[in-house]
């Protein structure tokens, strides 16, 4: 039977606004370097992550562990979105400026509207507050963890320990392309400021992230596209109160303008990925149907370590997705192939 929404027959969208700063590059430098487990399907090798860590001091690579065995990176992406931030010294005064409970409720990450209170009492050193937003995150790989952290860290030894990491970070890997980098985002974010003219808004947020198709959400009024350099070729999504977050890669055309021969980085993935009898044989194995990580390990008569590499390796592409715990082919990405290497050697 078909029925009718009488309440609205207009469908619901949402604004999208863009901007950048070289403190979302620094924090999600951070938050790449110390994710081990993705950093072999980063656009960069693992011999610069490798060469970068050897660069730090002890110190620094100590702030760096913590990181990763705290997931503290998420706690500067939550900060950096309380205001629009002159320097690295204004992030910082601000940091130190927050009493204790309010810096542990921006740290806490945004679960939903009817959750709030539960974040504000979590906040305050409500044990039952804390413990149900850890259920309420359960699916979410780190975020129970990290929500008891943030409830039980020492604030002022967190503080510190953000600021030292945010100026290593920014002293060693931002600050000697600082003109470069901020030149390569600008050219980013007016490309699609002039897009936003001229497209929907899920159009936008599409063209941006390379094939992510977000639809508006109950409570969601505002898309904010964060470009970033470092963390080529994922987009890291985020929720805020009233706002969908993506963090997401800078065009190709934006590093180099000026080269018409310069390929979009996703169709240069897209055809390294497909360039492995493996992942062909996943691909087909998908355009059946959608399959568990069980199923495919099964079929293809290999490790799980392995075949996850290169699902991992396909979904950084945007070539495959998760739903409902299976893998699934995202058909439209794959059959626009053609026409998008057709746009490419018709560019001028």
């Amino acid at each position: 039977m078909e029925v009718i929404n009488a309440t609205s027959l207009k469908r619901k969208t949402y604004q999208v606004d863009v901007k950048y700063s070289l403190l979302w590059e620094c924090a999600l430098g951070i938050a790449a370097i110390t994710n081990t487990p993705l950093l072999d399907s980063l656009e960069k090798p693992m011999q610069y992550w490798k060469t970068v860590r050897e660069t730090f001091s002890n110190d620094m690579r100590h702030h760096l562990e913590w990181v990763e065995k705290h997931n503290t990176w998420k706690a500067l992406l939550q900060l950096l979105h309380q205001r629009d931030f002159l320097d690295l010294k204004d992030f910082a005064t601000f940091i130190h400026s927050l009493d204790e409970k309010e810096f542990r409720y921006i740290c806490i990450p945004f679960v939903g509207m009817e959750e709030q209170v539960l974040r504000r009492d979590a906040a305050d050193g409500d044990q039952e507050a804390m413990e149900q937003l850890q259920t309420k995150t359960e699916e979410n790989p780190f975020f129970p963890r990290y929500i008891e952290y943030i409830c039980k860290v020492g604030v002022e030894d967190l503080k510190r320990h953000l600021v030292a990491v945010m100026t290593g970070w920014y002293d060693a890997i931002i600050a000697p392309d600082k003109e470069n980098v901020q030149k390569i985002l600008h050219t980013d974010i007016e490309a699609k400021l002039l897009a936003k003219e001229k497209m929907t808004s899920e159009a936008l947020v599409a063209w941006a992230t390379s094939g992510i198709n977000y639809a508006a959400e109950p409570g969601v009024h505002r898309v904010l596209l964060i470009p970033h350099m470092i963390y080529r070729p994922w987009s890291i999504v985020a929720d805020l109160e009233d706002t969908k977050v993506f963090y997401y890669p800078v065009a190709n055309e934006s590093i180099a303008p000026e080269d018409s021969y310069m390929p979009n980085n996703f169709l240069v993935l897209r055809h390294k990925a497909l360039g492995d009898e493996m992942r062909l044989r996943i691909v087909k194995l998908l355009f059946e149907k959608s399959r568990s990580l069980n199923e495919l390990t099964g079929l293809l008569k290999l490790g799980k370590s392995t075949i996850h590499h290169h699902l991992k390796i396909l979904r950084s592409a945007k070539l495959v997705e998760i739903k409902n715990s299976r893998y699934v082919l995202k058909q439209h990405a794959l059959f626009s192939l053609s026409e998008e290497l057709e746009l490419y050697l018709h560019q001028e």
